[in-house]
């Protein structure tokens, strides 16, 4: 056991090490070219967060809970409303005709939806909101979260990098520790009830599991930080849609693939973290690599399923 973590303290070192080299590169070749296009919005962006910052009169804890609760949860129920419409009525083709797992959630289970919106919001409301105080006064002791000048594109770049990489690392780990048989029984089964998951079940999920492995590996990034309200009202929108879209069942053109969080639902032991990094580096992810599902796990860029381009292989007749 000793040998295994400590294996698992060096990839991870080397993860961590290796990606922010990389996300460093990366920055500092585009930024550049980016950095002039934000310069044209900049000022515009500059002027919104000022109107913004004086209507709420510079009361910190409204800021906060407005960049950090509210819009993050807007874009979380905009985007997932539309997607359980298209769950429960069938309708539009134009995503239905995208569904992973065909057959399955068609139309989904109302009744089994209405308990999973049920935890979600007691998770939402319950949990993640009591989070956020502790968070508020982290970020107000760092005190340039509430700051009146926005940080530079470059910056903005660079901690979302920083933020990615760590909740790569805590969520695969944290992932995997619930997929232990007892805690597996007892706390991560739950997120597990759905085979084929649906885009709201991204939330879905014992209270223990929700803290420690869809919170706390978001949150700890700015906290690190010390981020602006902004940046983090970006980066919690952006996780939710991510987290939705991995869960959502349909593989939609020009949205990031959800073949390989699908899969894990499909198969429970493998593809546990987010990018699927550290899944190749512990061999997580072998049965998904020799699927049809590791085929499909890319953009799609026409309009054209690619259950229908990349169809599963026909089972033999026993």
């Amino acid at each position: 056991q000793g040998e295994k973590l400590w294996d698992a303290i060096r990839i991870t070192a080397w993860v961590l090490g290796t990606g922010l080299l990389v996300f460093t590169a990366l920055v500092n070749s585009l930024s550049g070219y980016l950095q002039n296009i934000w310069d044209a919005s900049g000022y515009f962006c500059q002027t919104a967060w000022l109107k913004f910052y004086y209507l709420c009169e510079g009361k910190e804890w409204t800021i906060f809970f407005i960049g950090a609760a509210w819009i993050p949860a807007l874009a979380f129920w905009g985007f997932n409303g539309i997607l359980m419409v298209a769950d429960v009525t069938g309708k539009p083709a134009f995503i239905t005709r995208y569904r992973i797992q065909l057959g399955k959630n068609d139309p989904v289970d109302t009744k089994k939806l209405r308990q999973a919106i049920y935890t979600v919001l007691c998770n939402q409301f319950f949990i993640s909101l009591p989070m956020l105080v502790p968070m508020f006064y982290v970020m107000k002791w760092w005190g340039n979260s509430f700051s009146k000048e926005l940080p530079t594109f470059r910056w903005f770049l660079v901690e979302l990098s920083i933020f990615t990489l760590i909740e790569e690392v805590l969520f695969y780990y944290t992932h995997r520790l619930v997929h232990l048989p007892l805690l597996y029984k007892h706390i991560h089964k739950k997120h597990h009830e759905w085979t084929a998951p649906i885009g709201v079940v991204s939330v879905y999920a014992h209270p223990v599991e929700h803290i420690l492995s869809n919170s706390l590996p978001v949150m700890i990034g700015p906290m690190i930080m010390g981020s602006h309200i902004v940046t983090i009202g970006v980066w919690f929108s952006l996780a939710l849609l991510t987290t939705s879209i991995s869960h959502c069942g349909y593989h939609l053109p020009f949205l990031p693939s959800p073949e390989f969080h699908d899969f894990h639902h499909l198969k429970f032991n493998q593809c546990y973290g987010v990018l699927g990094v550290l899944d190749y580096l512990h061999g997580t992810d072998t049965a998904f690599r020799q699927s049809k599902a590791y085929e499909r796990h890319k953009l799609l860029l026409s309009l054209t399923p690619l259950s229908e381009s990349i169809p599963e292989e026909p089972k033999r007749a026993e």
